[in-house]
């Protein structure tokens, strides 16, 4: 990243030393932990039906490789578990990284390409915090900005919303100082504009939706006036058949009267 991203004055208010730790959510540990003990030995009991029980082929492949995986995966959860209450997330000084636990991978992103800002929830989060959360879940997004993935927790997945509100204040701060994410280097996602005049291919994605918004307004204007008028010529066609009509039985009682 260039030099000049970065704000000196900054940077030298940011801790020198040390590595401050955000481990996950309690119960959000315990509730891995139970679940992973409960399919563990659904799986183990599966396997062992397989091997003991059942004798069709197909049949005992299928409960052995359900029953494996199951009791597989099930001890990953019970192991990793243990990891995240060491920390989900950490601001080292030391190394200058924010370094988060995806799995079994630590993710280190350099002070120098990283940006925080706040996140939103997906459809899925956000239809369980309308429906099942009576607290508010805040979102904070961690990226690298010269990478395509970026990564994001919640107040709910750390200890506590203090915890989170402690970590976003770190990340903004760190962000604003090393300025990775005013790099014309990094990595624009889709819902990005690109201010750059001299890129003709760039698309601004606002500019495309007011476009559809507009031409999807005029069509529903124009199948209105067209609905309009065919209203009206049938109004004024029956207007004239009921005129005619009237005329015609005005003729035949004239003629009536003239033969009596």
């Amino acid at each position: 990243m260039p030099n000049e991203l970065e704000n000196k004055e900054l940077i030298e208010k940011l801790p020198k030393e040390g590595v401050h730790c955000y481990p996950a959510n309690p119960s959000k540990i315990t509730r891995n932990r139970v679940l992973s003990v409960v399919f563990c030995v659904i799986g183990v009991f599966l396997v062992l039906i397989g091997l003991l029980k059942v004798t069709d082929n197909i049949l005992k492949i299928a409960l052995l490789v359900v029953g494996g995986l199951s009791a597989l995966i099930s001890i990953l959860v019970f192991a990793q578990s243990f990891l995240i209450a060491k920390f989900r997330v950490a601001v080292d000084y030391n190394e200058k990284n924010v370094v988060l636990r995806y799995r079994y991978s630590k993710i280190a992103i350099p002070f120098e390409n990283f940006d925080g800002r706040d996140g939103t929830p997906d459809q899925a989060e956000a239809l369980i915090d309308k429906n099942f959360k009576k607290d508010t879940t805040f979102y904070l997004v961690l990226d690298d900005v010269f990478e395509d993935a970026c990564y994001q927790t919640s107040s709910s997945d750390l200890e506590s919303v203090d915890d989170f509100k402690q970590l976003r204040e770190e990340c903004f701060a760190i962000a604003e100082a090393y300025g990775a994410r005013n790099s014309k280097d990094k990595v624009k996602f889709y819902y990005e504009k690109d201010l750059d005049p001299n890129d003709t291919g760039s698309t601004d994605l606002d500019a495309l939706v007011e476009e559809a918004k507009a031409e999807q307004k005029a069509d529903e204007e124009a199948a209105a006036q067209k609905r309009a008028e065919e209203q009206a010529a049938a109004e004024a066609a029956e207007a004239a058949e009921a005129e005619e009509a009237e005329e015609t039985a005005e003729e035949s009682s004239e003629e009536k009267s003239d033969e009596e």
